[in-house]
């Protein structure tokens, strides 16, 4: 499974990339918001950071405009990720940049119906917002399964399960054992993922244990 780091923060991007872990990020208008700088020079910044896909949202909601700011996002690094919503003229601009060979990720995803007709307009990601759902008291993660098994069943869909909105490490857990290609995580839940109560507490006896030899390995 690929781990995106979803994020504006270049700082927090940084950080998680010297892991190693890292195999892209996403974006959007609420996270750019938030930086208080400009999209561009955000992307430009994150694109030299990280090799795999950053994505990149569109801020209009009809076609004509969208596919002029799908392209001119398209143009800023190889590696951008044009994201569009899961509408029907979201769907056209996904079309036309597909066939061009810019990748696009067509996010706000809620049913595995948006997800079918994503990957027939030539998706390279699905987004699924599994904690929004969660939210209305729907089952996200069963969602994610919905979704994994018809692409499953045809081979000739290239589009992968990005899986957005997750809210704490079980999401992702879940989400791996259900085959889904890509986990979208906020830095706090991948901070999460290292913390255990007993690899904290095997740590401590450990470090108690070395002081008591009196040694020092440097």
């Amino acid at each position: 499974m690929k781990f995106f780091v979803d994020t504006a923060d270049v700082d927090e991007i940084k950080e998680i990339a010297a892991t190693g872990l890292l195999d892209g990020v996403t974006t959007n208008p609420s996270l750019v918001a938030k930086t208080g700088r400009k999209f561009t020079d955000i992307l430009e910044d994150i694109c030299k950071v990280v090799e795999g896909p950053v994505s990149a949202e569109v801020a209009a909601t009809d076609y004509a405009t969208m596919i002029k700011e799908g392209k001119k996002l398209a143009k800023v690094a190889d590696n951008i990720a044009v994201k569009v919503p899961l509408t029907m003229d979201g769907l056209k601009v996904c079309k036309e940049l597909s066939d061009a060979g810019t990748m696009v990720n067509v996010t706000l995803c809620f049913s595995a119906a948006q997800a079918l007709l994503a990957a027939k307009a030539g998706a390279t990601f699905i987004s699924p917002f599994v904690g929004r759902l969660d939210d209305i008291s729907h089952d996200g993660m069963q969602l994610i399964a919905d979704i994994c098994t018809i692409y499953n069943n045809y081979p000739e869909f290239e589009t992968e399960v990005l899986v957005a909105s997750i809210r704490h490490p079980m999401h992702l857990v879940e989400s791996a054992m259900m085959g889904a290609d890509v986990a979208t995580l906020p830095p706090k839940v991948i901070h999460q993922l290292f913390k255990h109560p007993l690899t904290d507490k095997g740590l401590a006896a450990f470090v108690e244990d070395w002081k008591k030899t009196g040694q020092s390995i440097l």
